[in-house]
């Protein structure tokens, strides 16, 4: 059970280095490439915003081809087994159970979904905060209580 737990950590911090590297890309990115004055501020956030997504989404990708190199490494499931479909099943909590991991690494699953939610919500937050910090850059956004009597 050790043996598992001490595999499941190593991948999830070599998956958070990744994330905590896509995030350094997607914040210079964002700050980059946003002009103060545009022609067409929507259409600019529109292109960022799905810019950050692929990025995103790639790296979650390399996250999960980094489970399913783990799981082919250490024999978690039977060798007919797709680990890569595996591996996707379990990062995105999905849950399908059309292959179940062999007893000794039962718990790989639950690993890998841990880190899967972690990321996903990292993701999100990501996103949310290039959204705001854009808007407000091209000032597309309002002051709190900007519209309220007596301000």
């Amino acid at each position: 059970m050790m043996l598992q737990f001490l595999v499941g950590t190593l991948v999830s911090v070599i998956n958070i280095g990744i994330h905590a590297l896509v995030t350094v890309v997607a914040v210079t990115v964002a700050r980059s490439a946003v002009p103060r004055h545009t022609k067409r501020p929507r259409l600019h956030l529109m292109s960022l915003m799905i810019t950050i997504a692929v990025v995103l989404k790639i790296a979650h990708m390399i996250e999960i081809l980094m489970w399913a190199a783990t799981y082919h490494i250490v024999h978690a499931a039977t060798a007919d087994a797709d680990m890569l479909y595996f591996a996707f099943v379990n990062y995105t909590t999905l849950g399908y159970g059309d292959i179940t991991p062999v007893p000794e690494w039962r718990l790989i699953g639950p690993l890998t979904a841990m880190n899967g939610v972690l990321l996903f919500g990292w993701s999100a937050a990501i996103l949310f905060e290039v959204l705001l910090r854009t808007l407000d850059h091209l000032g597309l956004t309002e002051k709190p209580g900007a519209d309220l009597p007596g301000t």
